[in-house]
């Protein structure tokens, strides 16, 4: 099995998913859905690292968290991000992610994301994978 993610329809907004064989890589994956809402997220370069740490009393609230500091950091510093990597200790996560300056004639962000909702929040191991969704706001 292979890290992977995909949208999935949400009446107005956006479901993101990611699925990993380990919980920290389905993590990741949902991270790059949470970009691949706004622009291709290979097209952004990882010139720049930026650590994020969350706590959480349960995965669920934790990827919601982990999701809306991705969101914060992107509109603060005015940048988007390409490549995570995501390390948990019980409800306690931490993350770098790498990325750069938003360059709108190259990235062509299509939407903002608000942020992660409650809403589908889901963090499950199916099989021999995890999977980590949530629907975003935009």
């Amino acid at each position: 099995m292979t890290a992977r993610w995909e949208h999935f329809a949400h009446e107005a907004d956006m479901g993101v998913r990611g699925f990993g064989t380990t919980l920290e890589e389905a993590f990741e994956q949902a991270a790059v859905a949470l970009v691949a809402v706004i622009t291709e997220p290979s097209a952004v370069e990882p010139l720049e690292a930026v650590a994020i740490r969350c706590q959480a009393p349960d995965d669920e609230l934790l990827l919601a968290d982990w999701l809306n500091a991705l969101v914060c950091e992107m509109a603060t510093r005015r940048m988007l991000f390409g490549r995570f990597e995501v390390q948990v200790a019980g409800s306690h996560l931490q993350a770098t992610a790498w990325g750069e300056a938003v360059d709108a004639a190259r990235h062509h962000p299509a939407v903002e994301v608000k942020g992660a909702t409650y809403t589908a929040l889901r963090v499950a191991r199916e099989g021999d994978e995890w999977v980590a969704q949530t629907v975003v706001d935009v």
